[in-house]
């Protein structure tokens, strides 16, 4: 009587060596093409591709953009001064234990990155080079007065 032993009969183990199996080539998500296994598994062939949510957060990101380069610079340095503010209430919040969405950090963080990038842009535009932006900065950055942010303002409101 014949034996066969589990690694000739099992697929998913390695082949004796007197076997010589090709394996069937696979994307880079280890599936066929959608051809063939897409018959087998309905749902796959209608399932999103991982790009397409990267796409509508690039329009979002092109839509805010747009909206940034339409403000005036004035009011540019004004958003940049609440969002910093804003930022230095999370820190608080974070260091003293209470409640807060760890999320706007990054949110935060990206939209001053971005206003400061406009601002930027308009210093180029401008003829300003790296080493007088960066005057001009300091100069700026001298000036601001402080205030608080607009939530803080809102609650002194309400109150």
């Amino acid at each position: 009587m014949a034996t066969m032993s589990l690694a000739a009969a099992s697929p998913l183990t390695s082949t004796p060596r007197g076997l010589a199996v090709s394996a069937p080539r696979t994307s880079f998500l280890g599936l066929r093409a959608l051809g063939a296994s897409a018959a087998r598994f309905p749902g796959l062939a209608a399932a999103p591709r991982r790009g397409e949510a990267a796409v509508v957060r690039m329009a979002k990101r092109e839509q805010e953009l747009e909206e940034i380069r339409a403000m005036e610079t004035e009011k540019l340095e004004e958003e940049v001064v609440d969002l910093k503010g804003e930022l230095f209430l999370l820190r608080l919040k974070r260091s003293a234990r209470q409640e807060f969405k760890s999320s706007e950090f990054g949110r935060m963080r990206k939209r001053v990155a971005r206003l400061l990038t406009v601002r930027r842009e308009r210093e180029i535009e401008q003829g300003i080079n790296k080493r007088q932006s960066r005057k001009l900065d300091r100069k700026w950055k001298l000036g601001i007065v402080v205030r608080p942010p607009p939530s803080m303002r809102e609650k002194k409101e309400e109150e």
